[in-house]
């Protein structure tokens, strides 16, 4: 399975560095900053390859709840704040802008591994199999499932029904459904977005999950009750 990607934005240079390093031998991939503005700007570029956030609460620039709000306003990313208040109505301020948990620092390394761990299983994060409504997508063997009937795919059709999926609910644009399925170095025609929808959406057959936002991108959205683990 593909390491879990981490942001950590934290302003105590030594903290961060010790949290990073801590990470990084626990096989997490780990991208740092060290103010609200850089997180806002870091979780921006990788924002297709972040599987969770640890934020600190007091950062320059723009403090926890901003970059929160910010991350919030693209993403449904796991959020774990980090801050020294143990004050309740902090902490509530966080739940409501979207936070998924909160570590009280002073804290050890080990609790906050734990707390990383419990809110990834909470969220079904690095399940194998992921539903979708009719849709069951097998991650490992990058198998498609339409109705319990096996569908075949090519990989990039497979990896760009996988990024939907995980971003279901949210609008994607096409700059961003490239860079996370090509990469951002591929200088090919954004149009191939489109060709490679039009394909997913024959093979899905009469699923109309994929929704066109004209001008924008693609959608992800499941009509009726959606099946969960």
């Amino acid at each position: 399975m593909d390491k879990i990607t981490v942001l950590v934005v934290e302003d105590e240079g030594k903290l961060l560095k010790t949290l990073s390093e801590f990470l990084r031998m626990n096989n997490y991939k780990v991208y740092q900053a060290a103010d609200g503005l850089s997180g806002i700007q870091e979780f921006s570029i990788h924002r297709a390859e972040i599987d969770i956030v640890l934020l600190d609460v007091m950062l320059p620039f723009a403090d926890g709840y901003e970059v929160l709000k910010r991350i919030r306003l693209t993403s449904n990313v796991p959020v774990i704040m980090l801050t020294a208040k143990e004050e309740v109505e902090d902490q509530i301020k966080g739940f409501s802008l979207g936070a998924d948990d909160y570590i009280i620092k002073p804290y050890t390394l080990s609790v906050v591994k734990m707390h990383i761990e419990a809110v990834l299983k909470r969220l079904g994060h690095g399940q194998d199999v992921v539903y979708a409504g009719a849709i069951r997508l097998e991650v490992n063997a990058k198998k498609v499932y339409v109705n319990d009937v096996y569908v075949e795919t090519t990989p990039k059709e497979f990896e760009l029904l996988h990024i939907l999926v995980k971003n279901r609910g949210t609008v994607l644009t096409r700059d961003f459904i490239l860079d996370s399925v090509w990469g951002y170095h591929y200088v090919g025609d954004i149009r191939t977005i489109d060709t490679l929808v039009k394909q997913l959406r024959k093979k899905l057959g009469e699923l109309s999950y994929i929704r066109t936002v004209y001008g924008v991108g693609y959608c992800f959205e499941v009509e009726g009750n959606e099946k969960t683990d």
